[in-house]
Formats: structure tokens, sequence, C-alpha cells
């Protein structure tokens, strides 16, 4: 079996630049795997194979939230799905910490631009509510297939789901893939949960 990470130990010191925008490119490794047995979730790790992020209370269905972590369990995003009404388009909000009483920080719209069959989700400031919040990023490509761009509001590149590939190029599976974040261009736990709502729609 191909190696996802090279280092064992995760419990120990605290993770750097979890919540922040990286100064230089961050290469991460996603393993769409909890550390916990009974549970579904992720399991992400930096260039040096040192855990960054975890979830371990991925939902099934549409029901509760998704707490994303850092590597000793600090939450640091809930993810909830906006109630919507019959015909409304999916939209899922994002606040910081594990508390959602103070209003979230973006919203997440899943695309329905059947002229726009590359672009999958839509990321405004806010609850998605207020007209004049703007776009912030999109996101176009294919989830299913691990190729993905999140694009900022001048169209340049923040972040990009790749492939990962073991040695001799032979690829991993669809579990096992590469988030790369640009450097000054969004946070990096902001760029792992749009992973994980790219993985709710698609």
């Amino acid at each position: 079996m191909k190696k996802v990470h090279p280092n064992a130990g995760f419990t120990g010191g605290e993770p750097s630049n979890s919540a922040e925008t990286p100064k230089e490119e961050a290469v991460l490794t996603v393993w769409k795997k909890s550390l916990l047995l009974s549970c579904d979730g992720f399991t992400v790790f930096d260039g040096k194979g040192d855990l960054v992020f975890r979830v371990d209370n991925y939902m099934q269905g549409n029901k509760g939230s998704i707490l994303l972590m850092d590597a000793n369990g600090k939450p640091l995003l809930t993810i909830r799905r906006k109630k919507m009404s019959l015909g409304l388009v999916e939209n899922w909000l994002v606040y910081e910490g594990e508390e959602t009483t103070a209003g979230p920080r973006f919203s997440v719209k899943k695309s329905v631009n059947i002229l726009n069959t590359a672009s999958l989700a839509y990321v405004t400031g806010g609850d998605g509510n207020d007209r004049s919040n703007k776009v912030v990023f999109e996101i176009e490509g294919s989830y299913p297939q691990r190729r993905c761009t999140v694009l900022d509001d001048n169209r340049r590149s923040a972040a990009e789901i790749r492939r990962k590939e073991g040695g001799g190029g032979v690829a991993f599976g669809t579990d096992i893939f590469r988030l790369v974040v640009r450097p000054d261009s969004i946070r990096t736990d902001f760029a792992m949960a749009l992973v994980i709502l790219l993985d709710k729609m698609f």
C-alpha cells in the first residue's frame, strides 16, 4: 500500500498557520478518512507529513453540522447547511470556531448555471442573504475527478484540488488527493472547508 503521510506521530505540537493565509504555497494531503474508527471524516497532512486538520464527525444526510478541527482537536470552523424552502439552491454557512451564535463568516452556494457547467459553487461573505455581498470566490472544475480551482474575484487561482501521485507516477484513488493553497490568497482552514462542502455537494 502506498504511504499517505510520512509521520505517524500526530498528537504533539501546535499546528502552524492552520487558520492563517499562507505566505508560501501550502501543499496539503487530504485523506477522506477519520482518525476515529467509528467515524467518517477527513485527515489532512502538511508537506512534512504532520497532521494539520481533522474532521471526525462528518455528517450523514442533511442534518447536524460538520466541525473542522486542528491537529489537537481544537474547533476551527463549523459548517452547517442552511435551511431552505422548496426550489432554493443548496446553500451552506461557515462559522468561526464551534459556536454559531455569531454570524457566519461566509456562505457557499452550489452553482446551477446550465450555461457554465464548469462552475461548481460560489462563495460570498456573511449569510448570503445580502445582495450587496459580492462573490469573493468561485469554484470551477470537477470534484469527482479531483480537479478543481478556487478563483478569487479577479479570477486568479487561490487554491486547487489535484489528484495525488505516488512513486513512479502511480495515482492514488480519489479518497487521497492534494489541496494546494496559493500564497496570500485564502486561509488554509477556509480552503479545507470548501473541500468538505464540495464533497457534500458532489
